[in-house]
C-alpha cells in the first residue's frame, strides 16, 4: 500500500472526523466501556469545535487507496495533540508515518522533546516510539471519566 501526506484542508473535517469517532468506537474497545467510548467519540459531534481544533494546530493528513484514512495534529512546537488512523489500516505504519512527521516538524519548530495524552490503547505505540510515560491522569467527558497516560520524548537535536 502506498501511502502519502498532505496538510489538513478544511473540506477534510468531516471524514476526519469519522475517522477519530470509528478510531476510538473499534482500536480502543479493550480499554474503555461503551460509554466511555461513546463519550469520546460524541466530542467530534460539534463539527464547528472539531473543526476549529484541526485548524488550531498543525494538522496532517496521511492518504491511502484514493482517501485520507488518518490523521495527526501538533500543538505549538511540542505537543502530539491528535492521533487516529482508521481501524481498517492500524498496524500499517500510517500512524508511525503520521508521528514522525509531527516529529520532525516539531523539532524544526525548536523543540527539545515532544509530549502527548495518549489514551491507553495507544501507550504501547508511543514506547515503540521511545515516549516514556510522565504521569496518569483522568478527565470527564460528558458524564463519564476517561484514563490516560502523559507521554514524552526527548527529540533527536538537530544537525
Amino acid at each position: 500500500m502506498k501511502a502519502t501526506l498532505r496538510p489538513y484542508l478544511p473540506a477534510d473535517a468531516p471524514l476526519l472526523a469519522l475517522i477519530f469517532q470509528e478510531s476510538i468506537e473499534v482500536l480502543a474497545e479493550d480499554d474503555y466501556s461503551p460509554d466511555q467510548r461513546a463519550a469520546w467519540a460524541s466530542t467530534a459531534d460539534d463539527m464547528a469545535k472539531f473543526t476549529k481544533r484541526l485548524a488550531g494546530g498543525l494538522t496532517i493528513v496521511v492518504l491511502a487507496d484514493g482517501g485520507p484514512v488518518g490523521f495527526a495534529s501538533l500543538a505549538g512546537a511540542d505537543k502530539l495533540d491528535l492521533l487516529y488512523v482508521h481501524p481498517d489500516y492500524a498496524g500499517q505504519g500510517l500512524g508511525g508515518m503520521l508521528a514522525d512527521a509531527l516529529e520532525k516538524l516539531g523539532g524544526a519548530r525548536g523543540a527539545a522533546q515532544m509530549t502527548s495524552e495518549v489514551s491507553d490503547n495507544a501507550v504501547p505505540f508511543f514506547e515503540k516510539r521511545g515516549y516514556v510515560a510522565q504521569m496518569r491522569s483522568t478527565l470527564t467527558v460528558g458524564d463519564e471519566w476517561l484514563a490516560n497516560t502523559t507521554m514524552r520524548k526527548t527529540l533527536a537535536a538537530a544537525p
